[in-house]
């Protein structure tokens, strides 16, 4: 495979090319893909008129390119992810239908919560999280979950770097952080109330397979009021669908 003078190969930069993308920009213009990626404006147009060619990107009339059909489909593929989505879905739209605001699934991928579906209403309280959309996991329900659940490394990661802050209620030291997550141990369910917005709470559980091993986080996010604790019934029981559906 050719490579550049530095010896990175030229797979490694259109990956970095197709990270220059975020949920928040799915349309960025060529110099502004070469800024993100480090790649000279020469050598990124280059590559992103490869990856046009084959489908990957998409290129507007505005001349903007963004991500292509072809990566959709191909993306839409993934093992690790599918089979999980399809055992859900029928939970996460009875959860829907119960709580009228966004129900969600998410799964840990290195130190972030990434979430793999999402269903939402027309008048659902504000919601940050998106499909595919990551957050840190210490201001996500769905995050705190997961990280009570994994292994102890896992915050140990996490701790290493400062704890960033959304809201005045965000956890930001590593003794709230500690013990927040024991007491997602302990009730067997993440509760954060304006972690994220101050008008949003976000309650998860587990969601564990045949052995026992907690593989996502099932989460509704509600009003930030008195009745939010009241979607916990209706979560635990779609975790236990969800897992069952798994075999």
């Amino acid at each position: 495979m050719p490579r550049v003078a530095t010896g990175e190969s030229s797979l490694s930069r259109a990956v970095r090319v197709l990270e220059a993308f975020t949920a928040e920009e799915p349309a960025l213009s060529v110099s502004e893909v070469a800024r993100r990626s480090g790649l000279h404006v020469a050598t990124a147009s280059r590559i992103v008129g490869q990856l046009v060619e084959h489908g990957l990107l998409g290129r507007a009339p505005d001349r903007t390119v963004h991500v292509g059909m072809r990566m959709w489909e191909l993306a839409s593929r993934a093992a690790p992810t599918r089979s999980l989505r399809d055992a859900a879905m029928p939970f996460l739209e009875d959860l829907h239908a119960v709580v009228g605001h966004h129900a969600q699934l998410a799964v840990l991928d290195g130190d972030e919560v990434i979430f793999l579906e999402r269903l939402s209403a027309r008048d659902a309280v504000v919601n940050y999280s998106r499909i595919a959309g990551r957050l840190p996991l210490h201001i996500s329900s769905s995050g705190m979950v997961l990280m009570a659940y994994g292994p102890p490394e896992l915050v140990d990661r996490v701790l290493a770097r400062p704890l960033e802050s959304r809201t005045p209620a965000t956890i930001t030291t590593p003794d709230q952080l500690r013990a927040a997550l024991e007491q997602v141990r302990r009730q067997g369910y993440a509760l954060l109330t304006g972690h994220v917005h101050p008008d949003a709470a976000g309650i998860a559980v587990p969601v564990r397979n045949a052995l026992g091993e907690v593989v996502a986080a099932l989460s509704v996010i509600v009003p930030h009021d008195a009745r939010a604790v009241s979607a916990v019934p209706a979560l635990l029981a779609g975790a236990r669908g969800i897992g069952r559906s798994l075999g």
